[in-house]
């Protein structure tokens, strides 16, 4: 078996000489990973960043393996393991007195695979607007509107009720609004 990243239509595939044998709960990691940068992303803002959080994610599940109970929503038990993980990074940042990654700017690259100019740039404004949220609005979006999990599976990953997401969705989603609808034309 290959495995393949996420640009499996590039053709690109990790390398390796001797085909490997995962598991189920490997293989479910591995088809995890490109909601797990895009989340990555959403919270780090920043892509060495990103990286570095998928990887801790991925160290930290499969030490933590035998807590996972079959049956349950493995990307919720991995969303909560990489907001756990981005929250001691912050808070190890914070104890060093280093400064949070800046947000990514408007001038980063547009999705190759937007059909319209038009498009490309309301996804900038629109990546940038997400970026300058306050970070528990940032992944509730990101939870629920992106990776596209229920109220309830969003607030079980965020540890708070569901009622709180809803609101903090809710601001997130005004701020959004005005501050897309200011931006237009």
């Amino acid at each position: 078996m290959r495995l393949w990243d996420e640009t499996q239509a590039l053709g690109r595939f990790i390398p390796g000489e001797q085909d490997l044998a995962l598991d189920d709960f490997q293989q479910r990691l591995v088809e995890l990973l490109p909601r797990l940068r895009r989340l990555a992303q959403v919270l780090t803002r920043l892509g060495a960043d990103a990286d570095d959080l998928v990887q801790t994610t991925l160290e930290r599940a499969l030490e933590r393996r035998s807590s996972w109970r079959a049956g349950t929503r493995l990307d919720a038990w991995m969303f909560t393991i990489m907001k756990n993980a981005w929250i001691d990074e912050v808070r190890r940042r914070g104890r060093q007195d280093a400064r949070a990654a800046p947000p990514e700017t408007a001038d980063a690259l547009p999705d190759p695979l937007s059909p319209t100019p038009a498009l490309r740039l309301d996804a900038i404004a629109l990546r940038a607007a997400i970026a300058r949220l306050p970070d528990d609005q940032r992944l509730a979006v990101a939870l629920v509107l992106v990776d596209g999990l229920s109220y309830a599976e969003a607030a079980e990953v965020m540890a708070v009720p569901q009622g709180t997401l809803t609101s903090r969705l809710g601001r997130a989603r005004a701020t959004l609004a005005a501050e897309l609808q200011e931006a237009a034309p």
